[in-house]
C-alpha cells in the first residue's frame, strides 16, 4: 500500500492525526483517485500524498493554516509537490477537479463535549452532519463532467441515507470500538 511507504511528521496538538478512518480512507484513494486532486480538510496530507504517490495532481485544502503548513512540509519530506489552499469548504476553491477526497470532522458535538483544539478535528456540529451536508450541498460545483468523490461517514451521521441519496457505493465499512465507518464512493 503506498500510504504505508510515506514519511509523515509529527504536527502538534492542532492537526489530526492519521487513524483508522484516515487508513480506509488511503485504501480507497490509492485504487480510485485520478487526475487533477482535491484532498479537502488535509491535516497532515496523508490522503494528498497517498493520490500524489499515484500519479495525480494534487490540491491541499484546509480551513487550518497550521494543517496546511504541516501537509506542506509532509509533502516536502516526501518529495511531492502540489497546490495548498486555505479554505473554508469551497470558499478558496475556484478550479474543478476528477476526484475529491473528503474526510470530514463526523462526531456529533453532544458527545464530545468541551472541545480543546485538538478535538475540533472531530466536531461534526450538533448532528455530526454540518460539515458533510454543507459539502454535499456545494460539490458538484467543483468536479469535471469525469470525476469520483471519496468521502468517510459514520454511524454516527447515518450514512446510510447518503448511499440511498448519493447512489453511493460503500468502497469499505469497519467497525471500530463505539462506530461503524464507511468510505463512500458517487459520482
Amino acid at each position: 500500500m503506498l500510504f504505508n511507504n510515506l514519511k509523515l511528521e509529527s504536527c502538534g496538538r492542532n492537526v489530526y492525526l492519521p487513524r483508522e478512518d484516515s487508513f480506509i480512507m488511503a485504501e480507497a484513494v490509492e485504487k480510485l483517485a485520478f487526475k487533477k486532486t482535491l484532498d479537502m480538510g488535509t491535516g497532515t496530507g496523508i490522503l494528498g500524498l497517498t493520490a500524489c504517490a499515484n500519479g495525480c495532481e494534487v490540491t491541499f485544502a484546509d480551513i487550518d493554516k497550521n494543517a496546511l503548513d504541516c501537509a506542506r512540509r509532509n509533502s516536502a519530506l516526501n518529495s511531492f509537490t502540489g497546490e495548498f489552499i486555505e479554505t473554508d469548504l469551497f470558499s478558496n476553491i475556484s478550479q474543478k477537479f476528477n476526484t475529491i477526497i473528503f474526510n470530514p470532522p463526523y462526531l456529533p458535538s453532544e458527545p464530545l463535549g468541551s472541545l480543546n483544539q485538538r478535538e475540533y478535528a472531530l466536531d461534526g456540529g450538533k448532528q455530526g452532519r454540518e460539515l458533510i451536508d454543507a459539502f454535499l450541498s456545494q460539490y458538484k460545483n467543483y468536479v469535471e463532467k469525469e470525476h469520483v468523490v471519496i468521502m468517510l461517514e459514520s454511524s454516527f451521521n447515518n450514512y446510510e441515507e447518503d448511499v440511498k441519496n448519493l447512489n453511493a457505493d460503500i468502497f469499505k465499512a469497519n467497525h471500530y470500538f463505539f462506530e461503524d465507518l464507511a468510505v463512500l464512493v458517487f459520482q
